[in-house]
């Protein structure tokens, strides 16, 4: 979906690693949030609370998924499944474009 609609949108921008990853809320009428951001280059860790999809927009990136040990790549126009309450790694390789939507 290129266009979310009937959505309320948090101000405040979600601001990480010294302002290399910025993201912002955004609600949904049934109660469930996605986040949309950017990642400039870079090697990041995260940690999920919930499953996490992330859908890369644009950008080259290589993920590192739990209890896994090969890298894979990953480009804009794909996506990627990360399990709740784990850490994944992230080596961003050019300005990526993301939304990540939370499953519970």
């Amino acid at each position: 979906m290129d266009l979310f609609e009937n959505v309320k949108v948090e101000k405040n921008a979600n601001v990480y690693f010294d302002g290399k990853v910025t993201s912002r809320n955004i609600f949904f009428t049934d109660g469930t949030k996605k986040t949309l951001g950017v990642m400039l280059p870079g090697f990041y860790e995260f940690g999920t609370e919930k499953k996490e999809i992330m859908e890369i927009q644009s950008g080259t990136l290589k993920v590192l998924l739990p209890e896994e040990t090969e890298w894979v790549d990953i480009k804009g126009g794909t996506s990627f499944e990360v399990p709740a309450n784990s850490k994944f790694k992230l080596e961003v390789l050019e300005l990526s474009d993301y939304c990540c939507s939370y499953v519970d």
